[in-house]
């Protein structure tokens, strides 16, 4: 077998620590692994092999070793403490006695083998490089390039591998164009057989809150704190903003000087629209702000445990209180954790709800 190249060995591992971002160890360790399988395939035995790998000069040195016991019952890999101290005198019972194997004996089918091994080993290891990498991510938003669509579903190229953009999770009515860089939101990296599966999503309510932490500074420096957002994608977005220093207008840093900052924010996402509503203490405030756009409306919260809660509204705002097919009071619900049930004036008083009068 043609004599392993110590240097070429050290600078290919150099470009895989730096190139792929693979631990030195990691790749040692599956280096050690593969000569001793390769081994014990050559060899056809199960003999204990280790290896040893000099870091400073790539040297590479296998052993194989027997294990001292008093009484034998695997030739292969025991060696009695009568045959073992004739060797090596004063040995005890539990200790091993190596013999370093030529490497030339291994022929060319075993460094095949080896080289097989290293190989799954590395793509192994760099697959769980980037999972730890893109794991720590879930729950964040990335740019990536769109490389090409499948059936509805685009791939994006992250970086130092591909995601997929279901179909289902691209905002109703936009385009993505090949070649494109978009921003995507990471809901789930999983690790399985076929592969490394990232998905991504650009319809996540959180997607919502990534823009305004990225457009917004004040939210982002923690000034403003964002306390929920409830999303229909591709229709209407409700964000609930506050600022714990009375100093701040939450609304307005959001907004941004002749809604410069907002305009960035829905010039991403096309044809959607955002209401930001103020987060009270108090849920009846809050649910008040929540049902903006509309108007004069009452709210009593009639049970805070279950989180129940009546708004009262005059005729003229209650299609903007309940909104086309009901979308503002679902968003209300959803952004305020509450079930408000809204009802006019005219219907309070004929379902004899007392407190109402008030």
């Amino acid at each position: 077998m043609k004599k392993m190249n110590s240097k070429e060995f050290l600078k290919a591992l150099e470009v895989l620590t730096k190139e792929k971002g693979i631990k030195e160890d990691t790749i040692y360790e599956a280096m050690e692994l593969a000569l001793a399988s390769a081994y014990r395939k050559h060899t056809g035995s199960l003999t204990n092999v280790k290896v040893n790998i000099n870091k400073d000069t790539g040297d590479i040195k296998l052993y194989s070793y027997m294990t001292v016991v008093d009484e034998v019952e695997n030739p292969e890999v025991e060696l009695s403490l009568e045959e073992a101290s004739k060797l090596v005198p004063g040995i005890k019972v539990g200790e091993t006695i190596d013999t370093e194997v030529d490497m030339k004996s291994f022929g060319r089918v075993a460094a095949a083998t080896a080289k097989q091994v290293i190989v799954q080993k590395v793509r192994e290891a760099e697959r769980n490089s980037i999972m730890e990498e893109y794991g720590n991510k879930v729950d964040e938003m990335v740019l990536g390039t769109v490389t090409r669509e499948d059936k509805g579903n685009n791939h994006i190229d992250l970086g130092r591998t591909q995601g997929v953009l279901p179909k289902k999770a691209i905002i109703p009515g936009e385009e993505i164009k090949m070649g494109s860089t978009i921003k995507v939101y990471i809901t789930k990296v999983d690790s399985n057989s076929k592969g490394l599966l990232i998905l991504l999503s650009r319809t996540h309510h959180n997607f919502i809150k990534r823009l305004f932490e990225l457009e917004i500074p004040e939210i982002n420096e923690g000034i403003v704190l964002v306390y929920g957002v409830a999303r229909e994608a591709g229709k209407r977005s409700k964000i609930a903003v506050y600022s714990e220093d009375p100093k701040v207008d939450a609304i307005g840093a959001c907004i941004g000087e002749k809604g410069s900052r907002i305009a960035n924010i829905l010039k991403e996402l096309g044809n959607e629209k955002i209401d930001i509503v103020e987060y009270s203490k108090d849920p009846a405030k809050f649910i008040e702000n929540a049902l903006k756009p509309a108007k004069n409306v009452r709210v009593f919260i009639t049970d805070d445990k279950n989180k129940d809660a009546i708004v009262i509204v005059d005729d003229d705002n209650l299609a903007l209180a309940i909104g086309k097919k009901g979308l503002n009071i679902n968003l209300a619900n959803k952004l305020t954790k509450y079930n408000i049930d809204i009802k006019t004036y005219e219907q309070a008083k004929e379902e004899g709800i007392n407190i109402l009068e008030g």
